[in-house]
């Protein structure tokens, strides 16, 4: 990984962490419904900051590498770029 890339991984997980104690804490405690889903909410954005940092690390190193090898490597790259653009539409909200 990207040596900047990781460290930003690596402590927005830090903090999704500490999100999803929050939440088991407030699911515990019987706090207010609406307060625990706006939780759950903030957990959810910050997954997908996340997604986006490991997303941007790929394009740059991977399918960068395939791209420059060219031919099967390509089709490859593409292809898994469209299977990952698949599960974020198709996700449930």
């Amino acid at each position: 990984m990207i040596a900047d890339l990781k460290k930003r991984a690596l402590h927005r997980s830090r903090i999704i962490e500490g999100q999803i104690r929050g939440l088991e804490k407030m699911i515990e405690n019987e706090d207010y419904c609406v307060d625990i889903v706006t939780q759950s909410l903030a957990i959810q954005k910050s997954l997908r900051s996340l997604n986006k940092l490991l997303v941007e690390n790929h394009l740059r190193t991977h399918v960068a590498d395939m791209f420059e090898q060219g031919g099967e490597h390509v089709d490859h790259a593409v292809e898994e770029l469209l299977r990952v653009y698949e599960i974020s539409n198709n996700r449930s909200e």
